[in-house]
This record gives structure tokens, C-alpha cells and sequence, in this order.
């Protein structure tokens, strides 16, 4: 494989990139009190002097009771935590690196006995039981309209602090990719039935971004067939509706998208070889990260190579 477009400059919107090497966000749980600390800095600096062309961090949760699923992620709205992402955006830049936050709620996934507000109920595009007996709300057309707010705001704070771009996290089960399954929405309203309503809610997430940064301000979102623990699971089952459901999401300006697979390489419908994001980038001429065991030899699961 000839892997040379990969150390040439890549640009989009008023990011310029030294070659197409992207980081994926990796959560850590290296944030006590939602707050990242000195650590956090010098550890994404390590990552930009090595070389990366664009760092996404680890999730990080937007303003919201019931965002974060696990202590120690850190958050992107709180006053504390956003000097703590000013120092690292700061580290990065130094080392010679770029950077994005990506923008989290894990929804109807998250366990309040392991999130940092336990009381708050989790909630959903519809009141679906992922996680046994756990209580879930589904969400009202205000809770939609907060969240989107929510979302914007984090944007904002990303674009005034000097981040590079955002991502917004739709993909692996979590709160956007919950609108955009079948097995978690169940509305009836403008946000559930067929494709396109489904896509509403993560079109609505980008445009309100949009509103709150710059027209040339990068927004990427990550999405994905599968999810965690149900690894088979599809969005689209045919090119046609893939496109269905990134169609709303190009027009509301997005400017990436991070296509998260189980195997990079592995073909997405049956009709063709193209992989997820190669798909992506026909159906929607926009430019796409791909993502998905890279660098293992073998089998993602086997223990020889995990």
C-alpha cells in the first residue's frame, strides 16, 4: 500500500495541516473534578511534537447533568475546566501541533452510578432500557432544543480559546448516533421515523455550531455503524439511505466526517469494496478521517494483538 498522501499538507476550511496522520480521541479518565490538569497538557504536546497532524481529544462533555458516563472525564463548559483545556490548546500549539475537542453526551448509555452527578436521570430520543433497570427520560422538544444550545456553546468556547476545529461525537451508541438507530429512537415526531428525521437532531447539533464559531471554523462528526457491545448493528443498510442520512448533516455545514469502523479496510455494503469512509466521500464530496484498528496485524479482538 502506498501510504506517501499521507505525509502531504491536507486543508479545510481555515485549518492547514502538515500531513493527514489524525489522532483519535481516546478516553482516558485522567481529569479528577471534570478539571484537565498540567498532565493533560504536556500529554497532547508529547502527541504534537511526535507528529501527528491533527489531535482529536478524548470526549469531553458538554454542559449537561447527565453527559458524562465515568469520574474523571474531563468536561468543556465549566469555568475551571475551560483554563485547564486553555493550557492545553496552548501546549499544542507550541509543539507545533492542531487540535480538536470532541463535543460528548453518552445518553441513554450512561450509568449514574459511575457518572459524576448519580441523581440525574439519563436520557434519550426515546425512554429505550440499554443498561438493565437503569432509569431513562426521553427527551422533549425542549430538552432537544437545550442540548443543541449546549452543544453550540462548547463550540463557542473552543473557537474563543483557539482550538482548531471541533468534533461532535455521533457515532458508537451515544446520544447522536441514539436518534440516528432505529432500535433507540422510536419518536413520532420530526426528530424519529424515517431517515431524514433521524438525522435532524446531529443537523441541528452542526448548524447551531456553525452559528456559534465562523463559516470557516472546522466541525467534524464522528459516526459509525456499529456499537459498543452490538458490533453488527447499522444505521444504513445500503448506500442510498447512507446518503439520506448525511445529506441534512452536509447541508447543515459540517466540514469533516470521522467514519469509525471495527476494520478501516473492511467493505460497507455488500455491492462494492468501498470502506465507510470511502462511501462517504463519494456520497457527500466531503472530506473524511477513517478510523478503525489501524496498525494491527490481525484480528482487533484476538489477545496476540490487541
Amino acid at each position: 500500500m502506498n501510504t506517501d498522501i499521507l505525509f502531504r499538507p491536507f486543508s479545510v476550511g481555515s485549518l492547514t495541516l502538515n500531513n493527514r496522520i489524525v489522532m483519535a480521541p481516546m478516553t482516558r479518565q485522567r481529569s479528577p473534578g471534570e478539571i484537565p490538569g498540567e498532565d493533560v497538557a504536556q500529554y497532547y504536546a508529547r502527541r504534537a511534537a511526535g507528529g501527528a497532524g491533527l489531535i482529536i481529544s478524548e470526549g469531553t462533555t458538554i454542559g449537561h447533568p447527565s453527559a458524562a458516563n465515568a469520574m474523571n472525564v474531563p468536561d468543556f463548559h465549566s469555568a475551571d475546566a475551560l483554563k485547564g483545556w486553555a493550557r492545553v490548546i496552548a501546549a499544542v500549539h507550541a509543539a507545533g501541533g492542531k487540535m480538536f475537542p470532541q463535543l460528548w453526551h453518552t445518553g441513554l448509555v450512561r450509568d449514574p452510578a459511575t457518572s459524576p452527578r448519580k441523581t440525574a436521570p439519563s436520557i434519550g430520543p426515546s425512554a429505550v432500557k440499554l443498561r438493565g433497570e437503569m432509569d431513562v427520560v426521553e427527551m422533549t422538544p425542549s430538552d432537544i432544543e437545550a442540548i443543541i444550545g449546549l452543544y453550540a456553546e462548547s463550540a463557542a468556547a473552543a473557537y474563543r480559546l483557539g482550538f482548531d476545529g471541533i468534533e461532535i461525537h455521533g457515532g458508537h451508541g451515544f446520544l447522536v448516533d441514539q436518534f440516528f438507530w432505529t432500535h433507540t429512537n422510536k419518536r413520532d415526531d420530526s426528530y424519529g421515523g424515517d431517515i431524514t428525521n433521524r438525522a435532524r437532531f446531529a443537523a441541528e447539533i452542526v448548524a447551531a455550531c456553525r452559528a456559534a464559531t465562523s463559516p470557516d471554523f472546522p466541525i467534524s462528526l464522528r459516526f459509525s455503524q456499529w456499537k459498543v457491545g452490538n458490533y453488527d448493528m447499522r444505521i444504513a443498510e445500503t448506500p442510498q439511505e447512507l446518503e439520506i442520512l448525511l445529506a441534512p448533516i452536509v447541508r447543515a455545514g459540517v466540514s469533516l466526517f470521522h467514519c469509525s469502523t471495527r476494520r478501516f479496510w473492511d467493505a460497507a455494503f455488500a455491492e462494492s469494496d468501498l470502506t465507510l469512509a470511502g462511501w462517504t466521500k463519494k456520497l457527500t464530496g466531503t472530506p473524511v478521517i477513517a478510523v478503525g484498528s489501524v496498525g494491527l496485524q490481525g484480528d482487533y479482538a484476538s489477545p496476540a494483538t490487541a
